[in-house]
Parts: structure tokens; sequence; C-alpha cells
């Protein structure tokens, strides 16, 4: 085999998110066996290429690398069980949390296979696609991601976040964490609007405008989380933040609309403020959703 030669891959599961993963892959060239619970959907990739194995362990016995893309982390568990993963090179991609991402590194490398955890940032369809923007976040054996780095591109971009084999984990529903945020805002702005004779069609592009012009202040926050000085490049302090606040209830009152998605948020800067931090920007929240 030369060094441009598609590397083979075995890959279990082939749910939505599998399924366009083998095909990336296939599309590309690599040689893909794969297995799935259910057999109907890995004989569906068979029409494109692939290779269907009967059992989890001959498909993990067909190549040395391993991509698991499952249910969640006790599927990934189930289907490994009979397998001999000595010498394999086990990339999971099943969503899970950075606790399970370290507890099955070591899992793993009990059994004889390095491990990299992976955090899908993208949707089936982005997949295979260069231009979706489609990326990876993974995390722990640098010497599993540099000899594979080729490999795992095919199907989005990668960036690799450290060692931690939590880490992958860690950014991925850091990010998605912070999409919720936006996504629960972006709904209580269409919820005042939609008793009114604005159409959402109207309102969307100014959302779209307003949030991207907002989205940079995360690099202040970093700085000022970096710093520990909350007060640093303050533009509209927590005081006047907080003050504000009134205007933002009252008018969902006056719309009918519930605040709930607003009041968590409130309540937080409302308690900052009254432990005196009223010149700090709001960042200083943080403190507070900290448990010993």
């Amino acid at each position: 085999m030369t060094d441009n030669t598609p590397s083979p891959i075995t890959l279990l599961g082939a749910g939505a998110m599998g399924t366009a993963l083998a095909r990336a892959w296939l599309a590309a060239g690599h040689p893909v066996t794969v297995w799935n619970r259910t057999p109907a959907r890995a004989e569906a990739l068979a029409a494109e290429g692939a290779t269907v194995a009967g059992s989890a362990a001959r498909a993990v016995a067909a190549n040395r690398l391993v991509v698991v893309c499952l249910l969640d982390d006790a599927s990934v568990g189930e289907a490994l069980a009979g397998a001999d993963l000595a010498g394999r090179d086990l990339v999971n991609l099943t969503t899970g949390t950075p606790a399970q991402g370290r507890a099955r590194s070591a899992w793993a490398e009990a059994r004889g296979a390095r491990f990299l955890d992976g955090g899908i940032m993208a949707v089936p369809p982005m997949l295979g696609v260069p231009e979706s923007g489609a990326y990876v976040f993974y995390s722990g054996s640098a010497g599993l991601f540099e000899e594979h780095r080729e490999t795992l591109a095919v199907p989005a971009g990668t960036v690799y976040v450290g060692a931690d084999a939590g880490f992958a984990a860690l950014h991925d529903v850091a990010l998605l964490s912070a999409m919720n945020g936006m996504f629960a805002g972006i709904l209580h702005a269409f919820a005042l609007i939609r008793r009114e004779d604005i159409a959402p069609s109207d309102l969307a592009p100014l959302l779209v405008s307003w949030l991207g012009a907002m989205a940079p202040m995360a690099h202040q926050a970093a700085a000022q989380l970096e710093s520990g000085d909350y007060g640093k490049g303050v533009v509209s302090n927590l005081a006047m933040q907080v003050a504000g606040t009134e205007t933002l209830l009252r008018t969902a009152r006056e719309q009918g609309v519930s605040p709930e998605l607003l009041t968590p948020w409130v309540a937080l800067m409302e308690r900052r403020l009254a432990d005196g931090h009223g010149d700090e920007d709001t960042t200083g929240v943080v403190e507070l959703l900290e448990h010993p």
C-alpha cells in the first residue's frame, strides 16, 4: 500500500450520521467495512460499495482504523464487548460527556487500543460537503490523530483539542450550550411579535445581523476571564444591564409572552449586582455558575 492509497476503515453504526460518514469515505475511495445492529441499514450501504460484517467483532477485526458512531456510550460498550481491540485505532464519534470520553479512553487503552474521542459539529447533510463548514473536535491520542488525520478529514474538517480524551465532548457541549441559549433568545424575540402585524420573515434578517454583530463580544469575555478583571473594557456595565431588564420583562408582559426564557439570566445578573459588582461586565456572572 502506498501513502496515497485510501486507508481501509471499519465503521460501527449506520444511522443517519454513520451513513453520511460512510458515504463520504466511500466517495473518496476508502474501502469501508460497516456493521449495524439493524442489518438492513448496513445493507443499504453495500449497494454503494461497503462491505457488511455479520458482527461488530468481525468488523473490528477487518481493519486497524475503527470508527464508532452509535446511539450512546452504553451502545459503544455493548457493541465492542466481544471485539478484540488489541492493536486497533479506535475513534469514537458517538455523542457523550467529557467523563464518558475519559472513561472510554481508559477502557480502550486497557484493551490494547489507541483511542480518540470526537464531537461532530454538523448535521448529516453537511458531511462530505467541503463548503458546508462541518468539522469534528478530536481529543485523545495525538499519535492516532496525526496518523489518520487525512482520512478523518474526508467527511469534515478536523480540530484537535488536546490529549485529554474528554476535551472533544467538552468543546462540543460548550458550543451546543451557547447555541441553545441563542435559540432561546431567538424564539423569545419571535414570540414578542407574534400578535402584531410583523412578519417573522422580516424580523429574521434583523436577528441574524444583530446576533452576528454581538457574537464577537465572546472575545472580550474571554479576555476578562483570562485576566480575572471583569471591569476590563466595559461598555455597558452590570448595573446598566440590570436596569434595562425591566423594559424587557415589562414588554413581554404587555405582549402576553412568558418571560421564562429571560428570567434565569435576569436573576443571575441581579444576584451578581447585589454582591456589589455593578461596575463590572456581565461576564462576572460566571462566578455564580460554578459549584464547589
